[in-house]
């Protein structure tokens, strides 16, 4: 499999991975999610991400709320968040940050790893496996 192969399915695998924390944690996940992997950074970029309860708070400005409870939700699935893009990676996660705009209804998942990838770098090669892993 090619290098480009591999970073399009990891990428792919993340984002459903994301995707699915949201339907586990919030009761919805977003209709869309999108993955960047560029120099030991990963961001995936969710899009229409609120429940209606959410929305219906929003609208009555209650939009700091929202954001609130969001960061709520952030902090329970942050473990699992971590360990999918370790699994999909083989890399450490050095750091996570998270945010959500509730106008426009985006939430942003960044995670520092441990240390680039270089291109066609198999994970394996480079990182030890995180522990639980293996």
């Amino acid at each position: 499999m090619s290098a480009n192969s591999e970073n399009h399915d990891r990428r792919r695998e993340i984002s459903r991975g994301m995707v699915g924390l949201f339907k586990e944690f919030v009761g919805r996940g977003p209709t869309d999610a999108h993955t960047f992997v560029n120099d030991g950074i990963v961001v995936v970029l969710l899009r229409d991400t609120l429940t209606v309860a959410e929305k219906t708070l929003a609208e009555g400005e209650r939009a700091a709320l929202v954001r609130e409870v969001r960061r709520g939700f952030q902090g329970a699935m942050r473990q699992k968040a971590i360990q999918l893009v370790q699994e999909q990676t083989g890399c450490r996660v050095e750091a996570f940050l998270s945010d959500n705009s509730v106008f426009p209804d985006y939430a942003v998942e960044v995670f520092v790893l441990e240390r680039p990838l270089g291109d066609g770098e198999d994970p394996a090669e480079v990182y030890e496996v995180p522990s639980g892993l293996e």
